[in-house]
């Protein structure tokens, strides 16, 4: 069993620009403020597939699943060889306002006994991937708004991967 951690935030972007930028190739590197580098390993009209270096040196790779034009993704990512996590990224129209939401279903503490998982998720693992999902859709709506890249832990460090 998975829980999923979700955040949603209103982009200040027509649902296009936004697909655009998150559908392109290495955009981590302009939006994403706790990435050293993004780095695609292949990308084109069938098969995405990247790596990101967080700033503490953390490498993981993702894989994307599932690829729905101007709507979002499924991806896993996790270390090269070791458990992985589910991503949704979804992006929504209501009202003429674009939002986009990421779920996420980590496989942190899963092999745990059912009560004990469920306590280190609510105590860890949610609210930290919870600030991490803030940061990560803030840096895009940064980065629309400003037109340049995300600074470097912007939205503050995290624990998991920036850099102390």
């Amino acid at each position: 069993m998975r829980l999923i951690v979700s955040h949603e935030k209103k982009i200040n972007s027509s649902v296009g620009n936004l697909w655009e930028l998150i559908s392109s190739k290495e955009h981590l590197n302009l939006v994403h403020p706790f990435c050293k580098i993004n780095e695609a390993i292949e990308w084109n009209q069938k098969t995405h597939k990247d790596m990101l270096v967080y700033l503490n040196g953390l490498r993981y790779f993702r894989e994307f699943k599932t690829w729905k034009e101007k709507k979002g993704y499924t991806l896993i990512i996790g270390t090269k060889r070791g458990k992985k996590s589910e991503v949704n990224w979804q992006i929504n129209s209501k009202n003429n306002k674009t939002f986009l939401k990421i779920s996420v279903k980590p496989y942190l503490f899963e092999n745990l006994p059912s009560l004990i998982y469920k306590i280190m998720f609510y105590i860890i693992v949610k609210p930290l991937l919870t600030k991490y999902l803030k940061s990560v859709i803030g840096g895009i709506d940064w980065y629309i708004t400003n037109k340049k890249p995300v600074p470097k832990n912007n939205f503050g460090k995290h624990i998991w991967f920036s850099n102390y």
